[in-house]
């Protein structure tokens, strides 16, 4: 049973006729009624009843009407998944990001374009840490990931990151921090001597080693009094007066009082937001969300 054959059976089914069936399919009436023949013979079930002036469906071949219209309905449909998958406008995309980046006013909006311009197309989001990301590329479990990478970051040679936006590192003080008092931006050498409120080393955007190499360059060895796992926690804490940090700008969006925002005075006090896929992942979907990531 082929899709040619309920094609077949289907139109002289409704058109009650070989003739006007042949017609209406622009084909000859022979091999029309030798796919209907060869349909029922597989079937083991007469579907029509022909005379010479008419042609009646049988019961069996009303009940198979019904279901060979489905049939075709879905065939059809699966036909046209396929196609807006070739053209990038079906499927399903599978994307990554770090925590820090829903604060990035443009991810929401690249999310909803992608989903108003692409209805067809599913976005599956997974919140990973950069490392996972990278991990997940390399096993082909994500397609594309929203990474914050350390200052020492060097992208894996199957992969391919475009940088998407940069995000200034800023002092984060108590309130009643001295430095605080102050608008202008801060030398990181005004930090020595302080209690640093970090992540762990190693975590996430490797924001310790980050804070590490800024220290060193300022002339400084860093002291840390405490880490924590979540920057919403780390600004909890300076705000708490339990130590000073170096956050991105977006952490200041928590909104969390008595902690004061301080810009560093050096031009390295940045953390890149990168977007990135494997080399060898060329599919349609994905350019179709470069393209909806460039335009936001």
């Amino acid at each position: 049973m082929d899709f040619r054959q309920l094609r077949y059976f289907v139109a002289v089914a409704e058109e009650l006729s070989f003739s006007a069936a042949a017609r209406r399919l622009h084909v000859s009436q022979p091999p029309l009624s030798m796919q209907v023949k060869s349909l029922e013979d597989e079937l083991g079930a007469t579907l029509l009843r022909r005379t010479k002036r008419h042609v009646e469906l049988t019961e069996a071949g009303t009940l198979f009407l019904d279901q060979a219209r489905r049939a075709l309905q879905h065939l059809e449909r699966a036909g046209d998944v396929v196609r807006q998958a070739m053209q990038g406008e079906a499927g399903e995309i599978r994307v990554a990001f770090t925590a820090s980046v829903p604060m990035f006013e443009a991810f929401p909006r690249i999310v909803q374009a992608f989903r108003s311009r692409h209805p067809a197309a599913r976005a599956d989001l997974l919140h990973m840490s950069t490392g996972q990301q990278l991990q997940a590329l390399a096993d082909r479990s994500i397609d594309v990931g929203f990474l914050r990478p350390s200052i020492l970051f060097c992208p894996p040679p199957d992969i391919r990151v475009v940088t998407l936006w940069s995000d200034r590192l800023m002092a984060a003080l108590p309130a009643s921090h001295p430095l605080a008092r102050e608008d202008a931006p801060l030398p990181v050498a005004a930090l020595a001597g302080s209690s640093f409120i970090l992540f762990p080393r190693g975590l996430g955007c490797g924001l310790f080693e980050h804070v590490g190499v800024l220290a060193s360059r300022a002339g400084f060895a860093l002291q840390v009094g405490q880490e924590a796992r979540e920057g919403a926690t780390i600004v909890g804490l300076v705000a708490a007066g339990m130590g000073v940090s170096i956050l991105p700008e977006t952490y200041a969006r928590t909104g969390i009082p008595g902690v004061v925002y301080r810009p560093l005075d050096t031009p390295d006090a940045a953390s890149q937001i990168l977007l990135a896929h494997r080399y060898d992942n060329d599919t349609p979907l994905l350019a179709r969300f470069f393209e909806t990531a460039a335009a936001s």
